[in-house]
């Protein structure tokens, strides 16, 4: 029936008591919403924007690396040395990792898919997953490329106390204290024995 008057909508989806059509519908669009599945896609929702399939093939390149460095080595391995892991997945692991951050930004500025706010779930959960194994399975780390600042500003901080103490002292006048005397007569003592002499 290509009719779309509302008797018709009616009888087909709210027929049955349950409205179960009505409520799967419902259920479905409030899922993509919330696993903000349209910031996978194109505008034009014909397939997965081009920024996407680049993490998805960096995501498999990076799984198929960690994989390919335990396969013949994992019997050998102790549960924490997982240094040929962290060697030869660094450069693609890196890689993801800068695309996953540029992503975040360019979806914040409202990117490819036109729709702002968070990433797709399955490139969030992706990187999750991958961050998951980098840092606790294979106790992987990434060089921080911020140390040389936060050694510069704390440093600063730590010493901005010394620098304000020396200078107020420096450029403080130095009162010196004057000692005046006072212009009293002398104590009771002494005017009680001036008079004794007279009388």
């Amino acid at each position: 029936n290509s009719s779309e008057s509302h008797n018709c909508a009616k009888s087909i989806l709210t027929s049955d008591r349950l409205q179960i059509v009505v409520t799967l519908s419902e259920f479905f669009n409030e899922t993509w919403e919330a696993a903000n599945c349209a910031n996978c896609l194109k505008n034009s929702s014909e397939g997965l924007s081009n920024s996407t399939e680049e993490f998805l093939d960096l995501f498999n390149k990076s799984l198929t690396c960690f994989e390919h460095n335990l396969q013949g080595q994992a019997i050998d391995l102790s549960p924490n040395n997982y240094t040929e892991v962290c060697k030869n997945c660094n450069e693609t692991y890196t890689k993801l990792n800068d695309l996953y951050n540029h992503l975040q930004r360019m979806n914040r500025q409202g990117g490819e898919s036109a729709h702002s706010a968070h990433l797709c779930i399955d490139v969030e959960d992706a990187m999750n997953i991958t961050r998951k194994l980098w840092s606790r399975t294979f106790n992987c780390s990434l060089p921080c490329s911020d140390t040389v600042p936060v050694i510069a500003v704390s440093s600063f901080i730590l010493f901005l106390p010394i620098v304000f103490y020396l200078s107020s002292f420096l450029h403080s006048k130095q009162k010196k204290r004057i000692l005046i005397l006072p212009k009293r007569i002398q104590s009771n003592a002494n005017l009680v024995n001036i008079q004794e002499k007279y009388s």
